[in-house]
């Protein structure tokens, strides 16, 4: 399950609209790889200026937005060329939210081992599975043979 935790400043992401065409972009980049819509999700974690720090002071000039982005239900291989391609759609995900509205950013992603998810305490299906198949089509947690 991608987790993105986007870590912005008062004075951005303040309306619902701008979090949800955010959310929208984050989902649908998961979901033309074949993931469940339902399996990404979104938190907009908003910091009061005298909460934001870069390099030990405090960052007022500019917003900056930090992603920190988790996946688990699948992880990529350790290839320089699969990275700079996940990058680069992180990268066109954030480009009309982050960087076209001169924001600075950071963003890292970290991998979780699939053994160690769970949801609903079900143990979600394998990839490409009849089961995650279902999964895709109601767009939720559907109990399965083996799923606890």
């Amino acid at each position: 399950m991608p987790l993105w935790l986007i870590f912005h400043p008062t004075g951005t992401f303040e309306d619902a609209a701008s979090k949800q065409s955010f959310a929208e972009d984050i989902t649908k980049m998961y979901t033309n790889l074949g993931l469940p819509a339902f399996y990404a999700v979104t938190n907009f974690v908003k910091l009061a200026p005298e909460n934001f720090y870069v390099g030990g002071k405090q960052k007022t000039d500019k917003p900056f937005i930090r992603v920190v982005i988790n996946h688990v239900a699948h992880n990529m291989p350790n290839d320089q060329a699969v990275h700079r391609r996940a990058t680069s759609l992180i990268d066109e995900v954030l480009r009309p939210h982050v960087y076209d509205r001169g924001y600075e950013s950071e963003f890292h992603v970290g991998e979780t081992e699939r053994g160690l998810w769970k949801i609903n305490g079900m143990i979600p299906p394998p990839s490409k599975s009849e089961e995650e198949n279902l999964w895709i089509k109601e767009n939720r947690a559907v109990p399965y043979e083996g799923a606890y």
